[in-house]
């Protein structure tokens, strides 16, 4: 059943933009898998899949390539990924849409950031400990211009 299972999930996200885990269920509900948002997200780890932006910028699960490494940029998915943020202190709440948290958080613990102490990342939000309120707020502005969300 599982090998079944994955083998959908792969031709589904080949065939057409899949945008979240839970339109992905949706779609392997159609096909008569019936699956938990857990077991889904355990599938998507197991086979590596990735978060990926198309070429309109929306982003999207894509098997990843054989030998390499994909890892999207912050500058690429900040646009397409950052829904909201709200912070109080040195912690800040990032919104991104279902499925698409860890993707984001990866990205910006790449960055190496010295005023980010660390990420957590669940399914659609994200938490930062920053070394103070003024970091918090500086990153706020960062990642904003990086979104989109402000001139700067």
């Amino acid at each position: 059943m599982k090998t079944r299972r994955q083998a959908a999930i792969l031709r589904i996200v080949r065939s057409e933009p899949i945008r979240s885990q839970e339109r992905l269920r949706k779609r392997l509900k159609a096909e008569g898998f019936d699956v938990t948002q857990a077991t889904l997200s355990r599938d998507i780890h197991e086979m590596r899949l990735v978060k990926t932006v198309d070429a309109d910028g929306a982003a999207r699960y894509a098997p990843r390539p054989e030998g390499d490494v994909l890892r999207p940029t912050l500058e690429q998915l900040a646009p397409a990924l950052l829904v909201s943020l709200d912070g109080v202190g040195n912690q800040l709440v990032i919104r991104t849409p279902a499925g698409s948290a860890n993707a984001l958080a990866s990205a910006l613990d790449r960055q190496g950031w010295k005023d980010v102490v660390g990420t957590i990342a669940g399914d659609d939000t994200i938490l930062i400990l920053t070394r103070s309120d003024r970091a918090r707020r500086d990153l706020v502005r960062r990642l904003e211009r990086l979104a989109g969300a402000t001139e700067g």
